[in-house]
């Protein structure tokens, strides 16, 4: 099924940020990372493609600053995609290299014509 324009804009706007930069479709697969966000994940986008959302939680580990583990539930981008809502946290993530990161993400829902849900975008960096 083709993408609806509004992301494949997105994802065109996002491979010119240096920023990292995650794109989620409207059933919670992962679509689209930028190549900023090539670094923190462990993998160029062209290696790994579209994640389906069942397959998320698997590849990628996340847990709290204070290391609980977090439901997919829990994550900025979730929330985003789910309430609709900006949302902001600091997690730590272990990408595709299997390293652990501490990461700052801000994420927001992204809506079309008549409030149609279209996805969730996260932007998000590395902290100390």
């Amino acid at each position: 099924m083709a993408e609806p324009i509004e992301i494949i804009l997105l994802r065109q706007w996002a491979s010119y940020l240096g920023l990292p930069v995650w794109i989620m479709d409207a059933g919670g697969s992962l679509v689209f990372y930028n190549e900023a966000a090539e670094a923190l994940l462990g993998r160029r986008f062209e290696e790994s493609g579209a994640i389906a959302v069942e397959d998320l939680a698997s590849l990628f580990s996340t847990r709290s600053e204070d290391g609980q583990p977090l439901a997919a539930s829990e994550l900025p981008v979730s929330i985003a995609l789910m309430e609709r809502r900006p949302s902001h946290s600091t997690i730590l993530m272990q990408g595709f290299d299997g390293r652990a990161r501490k990461l700052e993400i801000t994420a927001f829902p992204v809506t079309g014509l008549a409030g149609r849900m279209l996805g969730a975008v996260a932007m998000f960096w590395e902290t100390a």
